[in-house]
């Protein structure tokens, strides 16, 4: 696919993500009093876990210049969801996610395994490795003693610490594990494959990151256009 012009669409996603998060996270601490025993609480940490991992696929397509044309108010935006998203520091991850596409499935591929552990939680141990930092740590320390404070410790175990966790198991399974893991063809230039074609499942999994080769192949779409591409592959 053709690059075209992003105009205000990347802006536009990425605030809609942006507000959706923000919104129901202050429901949820704020007002929202869970009742553990129905399904209701469960699900909203699944609804929680999903605008998480949109949080860092929005800084993902900042990293690739996608959300918009504007550089700075890019990369502004990209500092914002990133941090938002366990404290993560933009520019350290962008000079880290370019060295994976240009090296990828190498051992110069800050995201691969280390060569002899390619199993999920030795590569997982290594990826965090790899990304989490000191401060990172203590920033996340710092805020949830600050939030237990002004709200219940309950929600903000359930609905800040859990899901932030989890969309960082589905990002790295479903975005690194999955696509880059065991062999790949010699004509495959990208080490990369793709789920299969459906793309209810592909944004429900990853905002359609599952559709990797895409990506890999043509680092220049926004995360809402790799079902296009897909579609065109039909497959």
């Amino acid at each position: 696919m053709k690059p075209t012009p992003l105009g205000y669409k990347g802006v536009l996603v990425a605030s809609l993500i942006l507000g959706s998060w923000l919104g129901l996270l202050t429901f949820l601490l704020a007002w929202y009093e869970p009742d553990w025993r129905t399904p209701w609480p469960y699900l909203l940490v699944l609804v929680q876990t999903h605008l998480y991992t949109g949080l860092f696929i929005t800084a993902h397509d900042a990293m690739h210049g996608v959300v918009s044309p504007h550089k700075r108010f890019n990369n502004a935006i990209g500092t914002l969801t990133a941090g938002l998203f366990a404290y993560n520091w933009f520019p350290g991850m962008l000079a880290k996610h370019h060295a994976h596409h240009r090296h990828v499935a190498t051992p110069d591929d800050p995201d691969f395994h280390d060569g002899e552990h390619p199993g999920f939680l030795r590569w997982f141990g290594r990826f965090a490795w790899n990304y989490v930092t000191v401060a990172q740590v203590v920033l996340m320390a710092v805020t949830y003693n600050g939030l237990k404070y002004f709200f219940p410790q309950p929600n903000v175990i359930a609905f800040w610490m859990v899901p932030a966790i989890l969309a960082t198991l589905q990002l790295f399974y479903f975005g690194t594990y999955l696509p880059h893991r065991g062999e790949h063809a010699p004509e495959n230039p990208h080490k990369s494959r793709s789920q299969l074609r459906h793309h209810a499942w592909a944004f429900i999994s990853c905002y359609f990151f599952g559709y990797h080769y895409e990506h890999h192949d043509q680092p220049y779409l926004p995360w809402w256009r790799l079902w296009q591409a897909k579609e065109l592959q039909g497959r």
